[in-house]
C-alpha cells in the first residue's frame, strides 16, 4: 500500500483543471492508498496575506473536496494550519535547505516576477513547507502537475540530505504519481498556460450554467482558417474537449478543423455542454455541503486528529535523530 500526499492552496474555488488533473483520481487512490489531503491555507499566505474571507476559502475547499467525492472515512483531509506539527517541523527542515538553491528554483522566480511588491521570506522557503507536507507523513507517493515537478525534486534532495546526514532512513524519497500515463495539465481558455484562479483562466466547480457559457464563449480562438500548424489557442480547446467530451464529439471536431471547415461557435457550445454535464452535480453536492456546518466542522476535526498522529510519530523520531530530548528527557 502506498501512502499518497496531495494539497490545493486556499485562495479560492477548485477549478477544471484542478478536476481533471487530480481530483477524480484522488477518488480512485482513496479505495487502494493510505492518502493525505490537505487544504494548504498556510501556503496561500505567501501571495495572499490578506485574504478577504481566509475562513470561508477553507471551508469552501473543504466542501469542494467533499463534493468531488474524497471520503473522509478512507482518506486522511485536513487543513494544513491545524496541524502545528508542521509548523514545526518546516523551521527544522530550514536548517538543511540552502539560499542558493531555493533562489534558483523557477516558482520563486516566477512569484518574483508576478509579484515585486511582496517578494517575502516564506516565498523563498515555499519549497521547504511543501517538503514538509510530504514528508511528514513519510509519503512516497505525490500526485503532482508539470509546474510542480521541481519541488518534488528538491522534497527528494531534502530527504536524501537529512538521512545522510543524521545517518538514518527516515525520510523515503517521494516519487510523482501520474495515475498511469504522462502529467496532465489543463490549459485555461486565454489561450496560453494552464488554468488557474489568478490567470482569471478557468472555469470553477461553483460555476453556473450561465457563467460557464459565458467564459467558453469568450474562450480564445484563431480566424477559423487552415493552417499547417494548429495555433496554440486552438489546441487548448482541444485539450479540454478530450477530457469533458465524449471521444466521437472529438473527433468530429478534430476532422472539422482538418478539413478547414470547422466553426468555433458551434465547437463552444458542444465544450460548454459537456463542460455543464460535468461541474453541474458536482456544484449542487457542493451547495448542499455548505449548509451543512456541523459536517463539515466533524470532519476538519476528525481529518486533524488522523493526520496529527502521523504528523508527530514523524517529528518525534526526526527530533530524536537530530538530538533533541525534550523536558522529560533532559
Amino acid at each position: 500500500m502506498e501512502t499518497v500526499l496531495s494539497g490545493i492552496r486556499s485562495t479560492g474555488n477548485l477549478h477544471l483543471g484542478n478536476y481533471y488533473g487530480a481530483l477524480r483520481n484522488f477518488v480512485k487512490m482513496q479505495e487502494s492508498n493510505r492518502c493525505f489531503f490537505f487544504i494548504a491555507d498556510l501556503h496561500s499566505l505567501t501571495t495572499h496575506p490578506k485574504a478577504a474571507d481566509f475562513h470561508g476559502n477553507v471551508r469552501q475547499i473543504l466542501a469542494e473536496y467533499l463534493a468531488a467525492g474524497l471520503d473522509p472515512e478512507k482518506c486522511t483531509l485536513y487543513v494544513q494550519s491545524d496541524i502545528p506539527e508542521i509548523s514545526e517541523m518546516y523551521v527544522l527542515l530550514n536548517m538543511l535547505a540552502y539560499v542558493g538553491e531555493l533562489e534558483r528554483t523557477a516558482s520563486f522566480k516566477e512569484k518574483v516576477r508576478k509579484h515585486p511588491q511582496n517578494v517575502n521570506a516564506g516565498l523563498l522557503t515555499y519549497p521547504v513547507l511543501m517538503a514538509t507536507d510530504i514528508l511528514i507523513h513519510r509519503a512516497n507517493k505525490v500526485p503532482v502537475g508539470k509546474d510542480q515537478e521541481q519541488h518534488l525534486e528538491i522534497t527528494r534532495v531534502y530527504a536524501r540530505r537529512f538521512n545522510n546526514m543524521y545517518g538514518a532512513n527516515l525520510f523515503p524519497e517521494p516519487d510523482a504519481y501520474n495515475f498511469g500515463g504522462e502529467l496532465i495539465k489543463i490549459p485555461g481558455l486565454d489561450g496560453s498556460g494552464k488554468m488557474g484562479k489568478s490567470e482569471g483562466n478557468g472555469v470553477f466547480l461553483m460555476d453556473d450554467e450561465a457563467a460557464i457559457r459565458k467564459k467558453v464563449k469568450k474562450a480564445v480562438t484563431d480566424t477559423g482558417e487552415k493552417t499547417d500548424a494548429m495555433s496554440e489557442p486552438v489546441k487548448n480547446l482541444f485539450t479540454i474537449m478530450s477530457v469533458v467530451s465524449a471521444p466521437e464529439v472529438v473527433s468530429f471536431y478534430r476532422e472539422a478543423y482538418a478539413a478547414g471547415s470547422i466553426r468555433y461557435g458551434d465547437m463552444k457550445n458542444q465544450l460548454a455542454d459537456d463542460v455543464c454535464k460535468v461541474t453541474l452535480p458536482i456544484r449542487d453536492r457542493i451547495l448542499d455541503l455548505l449548509q451543512n456546518e456541523d459536517y463539515l466542522r466533524k470532519v476538519r476535526k476528525n481529518g486533524a486528529e488522523k493526520a496529527r498522529e502521523s504528523a508527530a510519530a514523524t517529528l518525534q523520531e526526526m527530533k530524536k535523530l537530530m538530538g533533541f530530548k525534550g523536558l522529560e528527557r533532559a
